[in-house]
């Protein structure tokens, strides 16, 4: 049975006065993050029991079965070796996103691992290393900084790749069925891109930009509730079609669930994707 749950989001809170989002430092395994948020009441709808009205193409994400041999030799390994991660799951990973998509080509462009509490950010320096859920609605990169993002992974390629479709999909799967502090994903089609709001994460070498997101009650969020090892659910953060007939990016969000607060903390793995199509 579908179990839907009322809570809130973190929203940008924006002062509409045409000034950028305080901008997000990382650099000596600390992240800085003090943009304002306000708070919003939104309604988490389960999928449960019809995950296949949700793809990629219509709402922007996709919950995939997928109970693989590598992905159960990293859980087991508690996803502790880097080499592990890079030489059985990243393979892994790109053979799901192929055969999901019909693309011809994925290339891993970064991963992140969280393990540790909700309140992360707050912890100062070094909290890199405590990386935990992120309450905070976002998408990865903006328009912007999709475009910025092929050129830095792939300079000498770009400009071939992209006058073909290409889009940045993430892969992120829990380590444990998960209950505290669940992933919220938005169904693209209720956020238009005047909630969208550019935001900049200043690295040592480079700076990327982000979309930040302002609250609308129009706004429609899901998640899988007990999402299990077995799943992987598909977040697409860019599409280069930008006619309208397909999602182009999803906001999405850690959230609070009551009923689960005593439990651990959530574990999970995203894997960040490059995907390339030959037509």
């Amino acid at each position: 049975m579908a179990r839907d749950v009322e809570t809130t989001l973190n929203y940008y809170d924006d002062p509409r006065d045409g000034s950028e989002p305080t901008p997000v430092y990382v650099g000596k395994g600390t992240v800085t993050n003090e943009r304002p948020m306000t708070v919003a009441p939104v309604t988490a709808h389960d999928i449960t029991g019809r995950e296949g009205d949700f793809t990629l193409n219509n709402c922007g994400f996709q919950l995939l079965t997928k109970p693989t041999a590598a992905a159960r030799e990293c859980i087991a390994d508690n996803f502790q070796s880097l080499d592990l991660i890079q030489r059985v799951y990243f393979p892994d990973t790109e053979d799901i996103l192929r055969a999901a998509t019909g693309a011809a080509r994925v290339v891993i462009f970064d991963h992140k691992i969280r393990r540790g509490p909700a309140d992360w950010h707050a912890r100062g320096p070094g909290n890199a290393s405590q990386r935990g859920p992120l309450h905070r609605v976002h998408v990865d990169q903006s328009y912007d900084g999709a475009a910025f993002l092929l050129r830095w992974t792939l300079p000498d390629e770009a400009d071939h790749l992209a006058q073909r479709r290409w889009q940045i999909i993430n892969a992120w799967r829990p380590f444990h069925t998960v209950t505290k502090d669940p992933l919220a994903v938005a169904d693209a089609r209720s956020i238009p891109d005047a909630d969208l709001v550019q935001a900049s994460v200043f690295y040592p070498d480079h700076t990327q930009h982000t979309w930040t997101v302002t609250a609308s009650r129009d706004h429609r969020w899901y998640y899988k509730h007990r999402q299990s090892p077995d799943e992987v659910m598909l977040i697409k953060c860019f599409d280069s079609v930008d006619d309208g007939s397909v999602a182009r990016r999803v906001p999405h969000s850690a959230f609070r669930d009551k009923a689960y607060d005593e439990d651990p903390p959530r574990e999970s793995i995203e894997v960040r994707t490059l995907v390339f199509y030959e037509d």
